[in-house]
Protein backbone atom coordinates (compact mmCIF):
# COMPACT_ATOMS: atom_id res chain seq x y z
CA UNK A 1 0.00 0.00 0.00
CA UNK A 2 1.63 3.09 -1.09
CA UNK A 3 1.15 6.55 0.92
CA UNK A 4 1.61 9.95 -0.34
CA UNK A 5 3.43 10.54 3.19
CA UNK A 6 4.91 7.08 3.51
CA UNK A 7 8.58 8.66 3.45
CA UNK A 8 7.96 11.03 6.06
CA UNK A 9 7.24 8.41 9.10
CA UNK A 10 9.68 5.97 10.36
CA UNK A 11 7.51 3.43 11.09
CA UNK A 12 4.59 2.28 8.62
CA UNK A 13 1.08 3.45 9.86
CA UNK A 14 -1.63 1.13 10.99
CA UNK A 15 -5.79 1.61 9.93
CA UNK A 16 -6.23 1.87 14.07
CA UNK A 17 -3.35 5.07 13.60
CA UNK A 18 -5.55 6.25 10.56
CA UNK A 19 -8.65 5.90 12.47
CA UNK A 20 -7.38 8.07 15.53
CA UNK A 21 -5.62 10.80 12.89
CA UNK A 22 -8.78 11.39 11.07
CA UNK A 23 -10.89 11.88 13.90
CA UNK A 24 -8.74 13.64 15.62
CA UNK A 25 -8.87 16.23 12.35
CA UNK A 26 -12.80 15.76 12.26
CA UNK A 27 -13.18 16.65 15.88
CA UNK A 28 -10.97 19.54 15.34
CA UNK A 29 -12.71 21.09 12.47
CA UNK A 30 -15.46 21.62 15.30
CA UNK A 31 -13.49 22.31 18.44
CA UNK A 32 -9.81 22.77 18.81
CA UNK A 33 -7.97 21.16 20.91
CA UNK A 34 -9.17 18.00 21.57
CA UNK A 35 -9.68 16.18 24.34
CA UNK A 36 -8.71 12.56 25.02
CA UNK A 37 -12.31 12.10 26.16
CA UNK A 38 -13.72 13.45 23.28
CA UNK A 39 -11.51 11.45 21.52
CA UNK A 40 -12.98 8.28 22.96
CA UNK A 41 -16.71 8.85 22.71
CA UNK A 42 -16.12 9.56 18.93
CA UNK A 43 -14.41 6.48 18.41
CA UNK A 44 -16.62 4.09 20.35
CA UNK A 45 -13.45 2.94 22.99
CA UNK A 46 -12.20 3.54 26.99
CA UNK A 47 -10.39 6.68 27.60
CA UNK A 48 -7.49 4.38 28.58
CA UNK A 49 -7.55 3.07 25.20
CA UNK A 50 -7.70 6.70 23.33
CA UNK A 51 -5.12 7.94 25.45
CA UNK A 52 -2.29 4.89 25.28
CA UNK A 53 -3.33 5.79 21.51
CA UNK A 54 -2.16 9.59 21.80
CA UNK A 55 0.71 8.43 23.19
CA UNK A 56 1.77 6.29 20.50
CA UNK A 57 0.88 8.97 18.09
CA UNK A 58 3.30 11.93 20.22
CA UNK A 59 6.23 9.20 19.34
CA UNK A 60 5.54 9.19 15.85
CA UNK A 61 5.21 12.96 15.64
CA UNK A 62 1.11 12.87 14.27
CA UNK A 63 0.17 14.68 17.34
CA UNK A 64 1.38 16.96 20.22
CA UNK A 65 -0.51 16.79 23.63
CA UNK A 66 0.14 18.39 27.25
CA UNK A 67 -2.09 17.52 30.01
CA UNK A 68 -5.38 19.62 30.01
CA UNK A 69 -4.35 21.47 26.65
CA UNK A 70 -5.82 18.40 24.19
CA UNK A 71 -4.42 17.10 21.35
CA UNK A 72 -3.38 18.86 18.30
CA UNK A 73 -2.53 17.69 15.22
CA UNK A 74 0.87 18.38 13.83
CA UNK A 75 1.44 19.05 10.24
CA UNK A 76 2.52 15.50 9.19
CA UNK A 77 -0.49 14.07 11.06
CA UNK A 78 -2.93 16.44 9.46
CA UNK A 79 -1.20 15.34 6.04
CA UNK A 80 -1.67 11.88 7.23
CA UNK A 81 -5.92 12.39 8.11
CA UNK A 82 -6.22 14.60 4.80
CA UNK A 83 -5.23 11.74 2.91
CA UNK A 84 -7.21 8.80 4.55
CA UNK A 85 -10.39 11.63 4.33
CA UNK A 86 -9.63 12.29 1.11
CA UNK A 87 -9.86 8.04 0.45
CA UNK A 88 -12.70 7.72 2.57
CA UNK A 89 -14.51 10.35 0.64
CA UNK A 90 -13.73 9.36 -2.52
CA UNK A 91 -14.87 5.65 -2.13
CA UNK A 92 -18.43 7.65 -0.84
CA UNK A 93 -18.68 8.83 -3.81
CA UNK A 94 -17.70 6.35 -6.13
CA UNK A 95 -20.00 3.71 -4.45
CA UNK A 96 -22.32 5.84 -4.70
CA UNK A 97 -22.52 7.29 -8.21
CA UNK A 98 -20.64 4.35 -10.07
CA UNK A 99 -22.00 1.65 -8.21
CA UNK A 100 -25.68 2.91 -7.23
CA UNK A 101 -25.09 2.24 -3.53
CA UNK A 102 -27.19 4.42 -1.43
CA UNK A 103 -26.05 7.20 0.58
CA UNK A 104 -26.89 5.54 3.71
CA UNK A 105 -24.98 2.50 3.06
CA UNK A 106 -21.58 4.13 1.75
CA UNK A 107 -20.14 5.25 4.89
CA UNK A 108 -19.38 1.96 6.39
CA UNK A 109 -17.91 0.58 3.26
CA UNK A 110 -15.76 3.39 2.54
CA UNK A 111 -14.35 3.26 6.94
CA UNK A 112 -12.89 -0.65 5.62
CA UNK A 113 -11.53 0.26 2.25
CA UNK A 114 -10.02 3.98 3.16
CA UNK A 115 -7.13 2.15 4.38
CA UNK A 116 -6.08 0.02 1.87
CA UNK A 117 -6.16 1.62 -1.96
CA UNK A 118 -2.80 2.67 -3.59
CA UNK A 119 -2.75 5.90 -4.96
CA UNK A 120 -3.09 4.82 -8.41
CA UNK A 121 -6.76 3.32 -7.07
CA UNK A 122 -6.93 6.76 -5.91
CA UNK A 123 -5.95 8.87 -9.10
CA UNK A 124 -8.07 6.55 -10.96
CA UNK A 125 -11.23 6.69 -8.97
CA UNK A 126 -10.95 11.09 -8.87
CA UNK A 127 -10.26 10.91 -13.09
CA UNK A 128 -14.14 8.54 -13.58
CA UNK A 129 -16.10 11.14 -11.23
CA UNK A 130 -14.49 14.01 -12.64
CA UNK A 131 -12.07 15.10 -9.71
CA UNK A 132 -14.91 15.73 -7.42
CA UNK A 133 -15.50 18.16 -4.79
CA UNK A 134 -18.06 16.51 -2.06
CA UNK A 135 -18.94 13.47 -1.48
CA UNK A 136 -22.69 12.39 -1.06
CA UNK A 137 -23.00 13.88 2.07
CA UNK A 138 -21.92 17.56 0.93
CA UNK A 139 -19.10 16.97 3.01
CA UNK A 140 -15.52 18.66 1.13
CA UNK A 141 -13.07 16.22 -0.27
CA UNK A 142 -9.75 17.13 0.32
CA UNK A 143 -7.30 17.62 -2.77
CA UNK A 144 -4.36 15.39 -3.62
CA UNK A 145 -1.87 18.17 -2.65
CA UNK A 146 -3.89 18.02 1.15
CA UNK A 147 -6.08 21.14 0.26
CA UNK A 148 -9.66 21.42 2.01
CA UNK A 149 -12.24 23.64 1.04
CA UNK A 150 -14.15 25.30 3.31
CA UNK A 151 -18.16 24.37 2.87
CA UNK A 152 -20.63 27.28 2.85
CA UNK A 153 -23.49 26.96 5.07
CA UNK A 154 -25.56 27.35 7.68
CA UNK A 155 -27.78 25.64 9.97
CA UNK A 156 -31.34 24.93 8.24
CA UNK A 157 -33.00 25.56 12.38
CA UNK A 158 -32.03 29.37 11.83
CA UNK A 159 -32.21 30.00 8.30
CA UNK A 160 -34.85 32.89 7.04
CA UNK A 161 -38.28 31.94 6.36
CA UNK A 162 -39.99 32.28 3.30
CA UNK A 163 -36.44 32.47 1.20
CA UNK A 164 -35.95 30.02 -1.48
CA UNK A 165 -33.06 27.77 0.15
CA UNK A 166 -30.28 25.45 -1.12
CA UNK A 167 -28.90 22.07 0.55
CA UNK A 168 -25.40 22.01 0.60
CA UNK A 169 -24.45 19.72 3.16
CA UNK A 170 -25.77 16.57 5.82
CA UNK A 171 -23.72 16.47 9.04
CA UNK A 172 -24.53 12.57 9.97
CA UNK A 173 -23.63 8.99 8.95
CA UNK A 174 -26.00 7.42 11.04
CA UNK A 175 -28.05 5.01 8.42
CA UNK A 176 -31.35 5.42 9.89
CA UNK A 177 -31.46 9.48 9.60
CA UNK A 178 -29.89 9.19 5.88
CA UNK A 179 -32.72 6.72 4.84
CA UNK A 180 -35.41 9.33 6.65
CA UNK A 181 -34.06 12.19 5.15
CA UNK A 182 -33.48 10.55 1.99
CA UNK A 183 -37.29 9.59 2.14
CA UNK A 184 -38.38 13.41 1.78
CA UNK A 185 -35.43 13.87 -1.06
CA UNK A 186 -33.32 16.19 1.48
CA UNK A 187 -30.24 15.24 -0.41
CA UNK A 188 -27.38 18.28 -1.37
CA UNK A 189 -28.50 20.40 -4.06
CA UNK A 190 -31.66 20.04 -3.15
CA UNK A 191 -34.25 23.25 -2.88
CA UNK A 192 -35.88 24.00 0.62
CA UNK A 193 -38.15 26.51 1.56
CA UNK A 194 -39.09 27.00 5.10
CA UNK A 195 -42.11 28.10 5.90
CA UNK A 196 -42.16 27.87 9.87
CA UNK A 197 -40.44 26.89 12.62
CA UNK A 198 -41.88 26.27 16.08
CA UNK A 199 -41.02 27.52 19.10
CA UNK A 200 -39.09 25.82 21.97
CA UNK A 201 -37.43 23.81 19.11
CA UNK A 202 -40.68 22.20 17.57
CA UNK A 203 -40.81 21.21 14.11
CA UNK A 204 -40.31 23.19 10.87
CA UNK A 205 -42.29 23.17 8.27
CA UNK A 206 -40.97 23.01 5.15
CA UNK A 207 -41.34 22.76 1.45
CA UNK A 208 -39.80 19.96 -0.43
CA UNK A 209 -39.65 20.12 -4.12
CA UNK A 210 -43.40 21.42 -3.44
CA UNK A 211 -44.26 19.00 -1.04
CA UNK A 212 -44.77 19.88 2.56
CA UNK A 213 -43.04 18.51 5.18
CA UNK A 214 -42.93 18.46 9.15
CA UNK A 215 -39.20 18.21 9.75
CA UNK A 216 -38.21 17.57 13.83
CA UNK A 217 -36.08 20.02 15.19
CA UNK A 218 -33.05 17.44 15.97
CA UNK A 219 -33.36 16.53 12.12
CA UNK A 220 -32.76 19.89 10.92
CA UNK A 221 -30.03 20.88 13.12
CA UNK A 222 -28.41 18.60 10.99
CA UNK A 223 -28.66 20.13 7.51
CA UNK A 224 -26.61 23.33 6.25
CA UNK A 225 -27.87 25.13 3.77
CA UNK A 226 -27.12 28.49 1.53
CA UNK A 227 -29.88 31.08 0.22
CA UNK A 228 -30.54 29.89 -3.30
CA UNK A 229 -29.19 32.31 -6.00
CA UNK A 230 -32.59 33.79 -8.08
CA UNK A 231 -32.89 32.19 -11.14
CA UNK A 232 -32.53 35.15 -14.11
CA UNK A 233 -35.34 35.88 -15.64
Amino acid sequence: MTKNYVHATENPLTPAHEDYLKAIYLLESNSEPVSNSALAQHMGFSPASATNMVKKLAELRLVTHEPYRGVELTPLGRQVALEVLRHHRLIELFLHETLDMSWDRVHEEADKLEHVISEAMEDAMAAVLGNPKVDPHGDPIPSKEGHIDKRPGSPLVGAPIGEPLRLVRVLTQDPDRLCYLGSLGLYPDTAIVLHERAPFQGPLLIEVKGEPHALAFEMAEYLQVVVAEPVPA
